[in-house]
């Protein structure tokens, strides 16, 4: 922790300091942040193509709907496996190197798609997702560059364009599926994955590190190899960080089973075509984008992190029962904007607190274990939802979602109560 101490107060001492380098310096930052953020919105947009044509060539391939759960806890065990390694990877070789490995392993995928003629390599194709975490490396370049106090609004922002990538790849993956097909649709991931590939490598330095953490680490990190488990698993051991770990994967594990489920709920419940659903997936980029734009950043500065925390939880079980009751895309509609709030608040919130928890050092590794989290959900997920949805139906989701989400809000606003009530005494 002392690293990461050090670093704040000499950012610190810094900013008091209006000299010519420091603005030099910042304007850097800001250039690396503003074109990470691009990229990630690009990484998004090739993403949600994909998920314009995964299910409907799945379909074409003969999976049903477990089948397709099956193929979607593939894609969650590889990037299980993944994401701490990756993140650990971004710690030691920089943030250059993982970009550029996360873009060049999306390529693979892709050009893997668009040969997918049978069930065997629609399976195969998966197994690159096992570098392709660029919202990971992303996170951790916005977390190196950014003051602790901003750090929550300049992760917000990466929703941000999480939203514009959701609202791009959805409607170009609808209207290129419909009218040119699946194959074509992939090539058209694997050029756009490539073009983002030499943004890296135009524009990102090599390390984000701060020089004194770099200095701290740079022997120690070299000395271990990116598979080192106890390196990877110690940060579980800082104050905090084990605590809203549990929380993240027992608050999230719900509402992760609806969103994996989703392209089934699409197809089988809603009766969508390709194009209608890339229209329902740009609605949700827009409500994510107005959210995670104009609200989470005001709210992340007026209050604090516990207090969101507790609210993300309790707006969650409620959209929880309301998906229970709906019938229709409409009524689903009306839920979406709270979804979208809960999961961007919770999700941003989570990231923060556990990135100040750990040395700047380690902020590749700690999000690569964040990455596992929302992997761990995915590996679970569609085996558990569509085992749920095939025998008890849609409604069952979304009462689990209900249940466990105010079970964890009970418990963290009893804890939030006690420990006030035990700092006025």
């Amino acid at each position: 922790m002392s690293g990461r101490v050090e670093t704040t107060k000499e950012t610190s001492s810094m900013g008091s300091l209006p000299t010519q380098d420091n603005v030099t310096e910042q304007h850097k930052r800001k250039k690396v942040i503003n074109v990470v953020y691009i990229i990630t919105a690009l990484d998004i947009t090739w993403m949600f193509l994909q998920f314009s044509v995964t299910p409907y060539l799945a379909r074409k391939l003969g999976f049903n709907t477990l089948w397709f759960g099956y193929l979607q806890t593939t894609v969650g065990v590889i990037q299980l496996l993944g994401g701490p390694m990756f993140g650990r990877f971004a710690d030691i070789f920089g943030a250059r190197a993982a970009l550029s490995l996360a873009c060049s392993s999306t390529v693979v995928f892709f050009l893997l798609l668009a040969i997918a003629e049978n069930p065997a390599m629609l399976f195969i194709h998966k197994l690159p997702t096992i570098f392709m975490h660029t919202i990971t490396a992303s996170q951790m370049v916005v977390t190196d560059l950014s003051e602790p106090e901003k750090r929550a609004d300049a992760l917000s922002k990466l929703g941000l364009c999480f939203g514009i990538g959701m609202i791009a790849g959805s409607t170009l993956g609808g209207h290129l599926n419909t009218r040119f097909g699946e194959t074509f649709t992939a090539c058209v991931g694997a050029v756009g994955s490539a073009f983002s590939l030499l943004l890296v490598l135009k524009y990102i330095p090599k390390t984000t590190k701060s020089q004194a953490s770099t200095t701290n680490k740079d022997g120690e990190n070299k000395s271990k190899s990116v598979f080192n488990v106890g390196e990877i698993t110690r940060l579980l051991k800082f104050p905090g960080v084990k605590r809203t770990f549990v929380v993240k994967i027992v608050a999230g594990l719900p509402s992760g089973i609806f969103q994996v489920m989703f392209s089934v709920i699409a197809l089988d419940f809603f009766k969508l075509k390709p194009e209608q659903n890339g229209y329902l997936m740009a609605y949700f980029g827009i409500a994510s984008m107005v959210i995670q734009g104009g609200v989470v950043g005001r709210l992340t500065a007026r209050y604090s992190e516990n207090s969101l925390l507790l609210l993300s939880i309790a707006v969650s079980s409620f959209v929880g029962l309301a998906q229970a009751y709906m019938q229709d895309v409409f009524q689903f509609c009306l839920t979406v904007v709270p979804m979208m709030f809960s999961l961007s608040v919770f999700n941003v919130i989570t990231d923060s607190m556990l990135t100040k928890s750990v040395p700047s050092s380690d902020t590749g590794t700690m999000m690569g274990l964040c990455a596992s989290v929302q992997s761990l959900l995915r590996t679970v997920g569609p085996t558990v939802g569509g085992f749920m949805y095939v025998n008890y139906g849609i409604s069952s989701i979304g009462l689990i979602q209900f249940v466990v989400n105010i079970a964890v809000f009970v418990h963290l606003l009893q804890r939030h109560l006690r420990m006030a009530a035990e700092h006025q005494e």
